[in-house]
């Protein structure tokens, strides 16, 4: 007997070293990947740079000798314009595929999306409406802004008005939907009393998403802020979001403080997703397809399937921002191209899993 337990026991070691280096693995090529897209996008644009010339400036910037005279236009498009929109890309894919993640963990749902709460429609229509006003960009970004927090608190409390403050997830879920439902309404009247000359085209432009006049250094470090306080209490409490997933009942019973956590969860994923689509506009799918093709891979520990979905997104986003700068002599907005590829993936990823439904 002693002998058949210390053979499970020794099983169970080399199947968690297994499981160890394959996650470390994972983790390694994903780094090694968003590296080399981040490399790619310094070189793609309508002002193409070679990698041999990027390497001299980088080198000279490194070792602070001055830009040559014939590097000197390409040092510009490099450090004012293509970096910081490159940074920024970076950033709102891992901010979208953390959101994501995060939701579908509370929601126990593998196919909810971050913007579940009304908070992409609420952002929208906020934009549309400071738009619509003649608003500064920032007043534009901010009024988003409000717009998403405030519609996940109308969201909380419409769940615990119905729910009599019980917290049910389904009630939240769709207060959510009724909540994005008419916030996409006031976009919809927005667009329809809008300029059709002036107001409209912009409203129609910033919905669609796009990094074509969000990349700069204000917006970099806005959404830097908005990782460190959204996305480090996330990664910090990752065991918990596992515990959470087997159930209210059984994440009390390890001394789980369940509102709280919930609370958390909601709050840092909402900042996340809010920040981003009022930098960017409404870049959808990203927060829903990333987390669950990464979970695919990785397994449903949120030990380390938060920051696989993180690096996942990051990379996805690079890649489609640089195809949308290279595909047309124009732009096209970002989040077309995410819907575009999201919705046939997706419904991919819903034939792929009927077996485990059936």
């Amino acid at each position: 007997m002693s002998r058949t337990a210390d053979m499970t026991a020794e099983k169970v070691l080399q199947d968690n070293q297994r499981t160890r280096r394959k996650e470390r693995t994972v983790m390694i090529v994903l780094v090694v990947l968003l590296a080399g897209v981040v490399l790619v996008s310094f070189t793609v644009g309508r002002y193409g740079v070679p990698l041999g010339q990027l390497f001299e400036i980088l080198w000279h910037r490194i070792s602070g000798q001055g830009v040559a005279e014939a590097n000197k236009e390409a040092d510009l498009v490099l450090f004012v314009i293509r970096m910081p929109r490159v940074l920024l890309t970076v950033m709102v894919g891992a901010a979208l595929s953390a959101s994501g993640a995060a939701f579908q963990g509370l929601f126990k749902n593998p196919m909810v999306s971050p913007d579940i709460l009304g908070v992409s429609s609420a952002s929208g229509a906020g934009a549309a409406l400071a738009i619509l006003l003649g608003f500064a960009s920032i007043f534009v970004n901010l009024t988003a802004f409000l717009f998403g927090v405030g519609a996940v608190l109308l969201v909380m409390f419409l769940a615990k008005a119905i729910g009599r403050g019980s917290g049910n997830i389904l009630v939240m879920v769709l207060s959510g939907v009724v909540v994005s439902s008419l916030f996409k309404a006031l976009t919809s009247l927005a667009k329809y009393v809008a300029d059709a000359d002036n107001k409209l085209p912009e409203i129609t432009f910033w919905l669609m998403g796009s990094f074509a006049k969000s990349g700069s250094v204000r917006n970099v470090l806005i959404m830097l802020i908005a990782l460190v306080v959204g996305a480090v209490p996330l990664l910090l409490t990752r065991r918990r979001m596992n515990i959470m997933s087997f159930g209210d009942d059984e994440a009390k019973a390890m001394g789980i403080n369940v509102p709280r956590m919930r609370t958390m969860i909601v709050a840092c994923a909402t900042l996340l997703t809010a920040i981003s689509v009022c930098l960017c506009g409404s870049i959808e799918w990203v927060g829903l397809i990333m987390p669950h093709v990464t979970r695919l891979i990785v397994g449903p520990n949120y030990r380390i399937l938060l920051p696989a979905s993180m690096l996942g997104g990051a990379i996805f986003m690079v890649v489609v921002d640089n195809f949308c700068r290279v595909i047309i002599p124009g732009e096209l907005p970002v989040g077309v191209v995410t819907s575009l590829i999201g919705a046939p993936l997706f419904i991919y990823l819903l034939f792929r899993g009927r077996r485990d439904w059936s």
